[in-house]
């Protein structure tokens, strides 16, 4: 068994967008795939197909139905803010140690491929006390981190690796998924982010439509995936 926690450097840099797109190149491989989407703040019941969970149920050949969202997503929230705000307004509390003990049962009981979305950046609050970068640190999943291609990116990419190397977490690769509309050229920020992390691999991910999954970095994310051992929680 392999599993992989899809992280980032903030929100709205494609997450979701690579980890669909990487279940369904496995998939399209003959790996046997599980992806979740565990905690999702923004969710719209009304708008399911177009959530976070939505997309990864499509993904994965599933419909998106109520028990489905419910298996893959538990922990939904309406408002549009970090987890610990949006349960704040809902009148709830984000349950880490529920949080923890769903994701360490989906790792045991998964048998081929695993891929674990988390939701915002490495920092961004679920309760009062804990980060995702705690929720990380205590599954010690190897980690796919996800960054734009934005100006002001090298900074918040090369500090994410710095934090995620200081908690002796394992970045499997690094993945700069192009920001619409940016001036920094792609290539260049690739280049930069390569050369402050290496050995971790670098990508670049060109925009693409969505849905689209044959871009020939999917493919070199799938051999991430597939050598990635993940160590089971302890």
């Amino acid at each position: 068994m392999s599993a992989l926690f899809v992280t980032a450097t903030g929100t709205d840099v494609g997450k979701t967008f690579v980890t669909a797109a990487l279940a369904r190149t496995l998939r399209l491989r003959g790996c046997g795939v599980e992806a979740l989407k565990p905690v999702v703040s923004g969710f719209d019941p009304a708008q399911a197909a177009a959530s976070d969970p939505g997309v990864l149920l499509a993904a994965l050949g599933r419909p998106v139905t109520e028990p489905e969202l419910a298996r893959i997503s538990p922990f939904r929230f309406r408002a549009p803010l970090s987890p610990d705000m949006a349960a704040r307004h809902e009148g709830r509390v984000l349950d880490f140690d529920a949080l923890l003990a769903f994701s360490r049962d989906a790792v045991t009981a998964c048998e081929d491929v695993l891929l674990i979305e988390g939701v915002g950046g490495i920092m961004v609050p679920l309760d009062d006390g804990h980060t995702m970068l705690d929720w990380m640190a205590a599954l010690r999943l190897p980690l796919l981190l996800v960054a734009g291609s934005y100006l002001g990116t090298l900074s918040h990419t090369l500090s994410a690796v710095d934090v995620l190397n200081r908690r002796a977490l394992t970045v499997s690769a690094v993945v700069v998924s192009e920001t619409p509309e940016s001036r920094v050229p792609l290539a260049d920020t690739v280049a930069t982010v390569a050369r402050f992390v290496a050995p971790i691999p670098v990508l670049a991910l060109p925009r693409l439509a969505p849905g689209h999954g044959e871009h020939p970095v999917f493919a070199d994310l799938a051999e991430v995936v597939v050598a990635s051992n993940a160590p089971q929680p302890g």
